[in-house]
């Protein structure tokens, strides 16, 4: 009986050592969002002027290749 008693004792005091003497190493990132919204933000509207350009662009290409008006490319 004393000896599961202090085999016991042994495994609890061993747990307890190793589990309290545990460092923890918490590492804060700080995360600017706005700033990676903003670029998202400017890089869709700068894509909607491209193709909006693109299609003015093919606009004036059925025109002129039709006879209907159009500006040359200058």
């Amino acid at each position: 009986m004393k000896k599961s008693i202090l085999v016991l004792a042994a495994a609890f005091t061993f747990s307890a050592f190793f589990t309290s003497c545990r460092e923890v190493n918490e590492e804060k990132t700080e995360v600017e969002i706005s700033d990676d919204m903003d670029d998202v933000g400017d890089d869709i509207e700068d894509a909607a002027d491209d193709v909006g350009d693109a299609v003015n662009e093919g606009v004036d290409e059925v025109k002129e290749n039709t006879g209907t008006g159009g500006t040359d490319d200058i």
